[in-house]
């Protein structure tokens, strides 16, 4: 049996992270909630070609500056809430590592990609319309940034943290 896959992930901002954390903690099913808030670029990279992603990612994370962020709206996902993110920046980033690895990629991560940081999934779609229609009333746009990826094992349950990559730092 290969190795377990690995899942990437956007490293956001701290306060950005605080917020779609708290509103996870608050909204999320408690027994479901095994990985904190986060925002997927790579579902599910082959585990067996760890080291290979790893120096892909290294590469284009060296000509990739901090990346500004937009958490604009919330998004309904039938059986649960998310809120969207948008920046440009993230979708080239993305674009330019999904081309690397084309082949190696599942069909959940060749689909069409709408960046967003879920923060209610797998209840009741009354329950879910519910908080969407709470959120879509009272959400107030933030704005955040991303320093980096991280790249996760995943095993089942909560993930365990294989590596971080930072992009490159601005000069001052």
């Amino acid at each position: 049996m290969g190795k377990p896959p690995l899942v990437l992930t956007l490293r956001i901002d701290r306060h950005s992270y605080k917020h779609c954390e708290g509103l996870r903690r608050r909204y999320f099913p408690r027994a479901r909630n095994r990985v904190p808030a986060h925002l997927t670029l790579f579902h599910a990279l082959p585990g067996d070609r760890e080291q290979s992603l790893a120096r892909a990612i290294e590469k284009v994370c060296l000509h990739t500056p901090i990346l500004d962020l937009s958490f604009d709206k919330v998004r309904f996902l039938g059986g649960g809430v998310a809120i969207e993110v948008n920046s440009s920046g993230l979708l080239k980033l993305r674009n330019r590592l999904a081309s690397r690895w084309g082949p190696w990629l599942t069909a959940q991560d060749k689909q069409g990609y709408r960046p967003h940081i879920t923060i209610q999934n797998k209840v009741d779609p009354l329950e879910a319309r519910r908080l969407f229609e709470f959120m879509v009333e009272t959400w107030q746009p933030v704005a955040g940034t991303a320093a980096g990826v991280q790249l996760w094992h995943y095993r089942g349950g909560p993930w365990d943290l294989a590596r971080e990559f930072l992009f490159k730092q601005q000069d001052a």
